[in-house]
């Protein structure tokens, strides 16, 4: 849908949050949610959002106010380099907002403090991505629901693979060959780029682990030693030391778009905001030069799911309002409407049936993928295990270290910052 309906209470309690009264996954979850009363949003409803969503929302949060003539929505836009810190001191001084966005790799840590209020009973996990659906599910209780979401599919060349004579892969062999036709054949100087290691570039690995049937964390311990998270490395690297993939990251300073346009890469692996840069770099005629595919499957065809998430606060000064404008956020037509203002693709399922997106090629391939993506564990410690992940992955990709040797680093690396439970 593009067009908004306006709902009535009861509809609106049928819509995909009902709210009522424990949102706990199986599993016990310490926390029991409190019921959200019936009837319209009421008073102030005080949010907090980061980057284009902090500048955008207060003005798409008008026709919520249409339909609750009684409730006002102040929208304080934060930037992301000052909102975690600004979260956790508001947290620490009982000064929080309402409801705030929240990265989805933050949930484990601002839920552990308390300070996360449960999400109401009825909120159908069915209606949003599995993976997104995940991040906000912490020892059991769901604190929030997946606002929006991005997951990763690989870029490539299409012209370059049509000199080569192949076609997108679909498994892991496949993309081997595929890289070094697209390299010997092809005519481009890296058949696929992987991040080679540096900040972020466990999103970059983890879709072959998880892949490979391979996790991070078994209950409250580390899994990064496994035979399966052990292959996943060797596999990686040895797009290194194939000379397939480059050793520097090429995402620094636009080298990554500039080299797919020019042609001297042939394929790489990102989220769906490389499409606008694409075409804007490649000019006209550039989108039909290249195309989209899933992840190339190994046990599974597993990518990773990043976001952002709404989380309302248990010290909110309105927080059946909070949860209502989060109800209101979470309808697939508001969600089709979020999307063609701020381009972020929807968290909600049903969202993905209307033409907005179903009818774009590229964008249905990024829904499709959604299906089968995965977050790492809803943990206090995830940044800080994050970046042994990053450090090791570099060794691997440009020291050429042993991958055995190198899971055995990450898992007792791991071990010693613990999960926090």
């Amino acid at each position: 849908m593009t067009r908004h309906r306006r709902l009535g209470t009861a509809a609106m309690l049928a819509a995909v949050l009902v709210l009522g009264a424990c949102g706990r996954d199986s599993g016990g979850g310490g926390d029991a949610a409190q019921p959200v009363a019936e009837g319209k949003a009421t008073g102030e409803i005080t949010v907090w959002a980061m980057g284009t969503e902090g500048e955008k929302l207060g003005a798409f949060a008008q026709e919520f106010m249409a339909e609750n003539p009684d409730a006002k929505v102040n929208v304080t836009a934060v930037p992301w380099d000052a909102a975690h810190q600004k979260i956790a001191s508001a947290i620490a001084g009982r000064q929080t907002p309402d409801v705030s966005m929240l990265g989805s790799t933050w949930m484990g840590e601002f839920a552990k403090t308390g300070a996360l209020d449960p999400t109401p009973e009825g909120v159908d996990r069915g209606a949003f991505f599995p993976g997104a659906w995940d991040t906000t599910v912490v020892d059991g209780t769901s604190y929030g629901v997946p606002w929006y979401v991005e997951t990763r599919l690989i870029y490539y060349r299409k012209d370059l693979a049509a000199k080569a004579g192949v076609s997108a892969p679909t498994t892991w062999d496949e993309l081997k060959s595929f890289a070094t036709a697209m390299r010997d054949k092809g005519g481009a100087k890296w058949g696929m780029n992987l991040q080679p290691g540096g900040t972020g570039s466990w999103q970059s690995f983890m879709p072959f682990a998880w892949s490979n049937g391979a996790d991070l964390t078994e209950g409250d311990a580390f899994t990064l030693d496994s035979p399966q998270m052990t292959e996943a490395l060797a596999y990686y690297q040895s797009f290194f030391t194939e000379k397939l993939s480059p050793p520097t990251d090429l995402s620094l300073q636009g080298a990554l778009e500039q080299s797919f346009v020019n042609g001297s890469l042939a394929a790489f692996i990102s989220g769906p905001w490389h499409v606008s840069l694409l075409n804007e770099q490649g000019g006209a005629g550039f989108a039909d030069k290249f195309a989209v595919a899933a992840m190339p499957r190994k046990q599974s065809a597993t990518s990773f799911v990043g976001g952002s998430d709404l989380a309302v606060f248990k010290d909110a000064g309105n927080r059946d309002g909070a949860w209502k404008f989060v109800s209101w956020l979470s309808r697939p037509e508001v969600q089709i409407k979020w999307y063609q203002t701020v381009s972020d693709l929807p968290a909600v399922q049903g969202a993905w049936s209307d033409p907005a997106l179903s009818g774009d090629p590229i964008l249905a391939t990024f829904g499709e993928q959604l299906k089968d993506a995965k977050s790492p564990p809803a943990i206090p410690t995830w940044e800080q295990v994050a970046a042994v992940i990053d450090g090791e992955v570099e060794k691997v990709a440009k020291s050429n270290a042993d991958p055995a040797a190198t899971a055995r680093t990450m898992q007792q690396r791991a071990s010693g910052i613990g999960t926090g439970a």
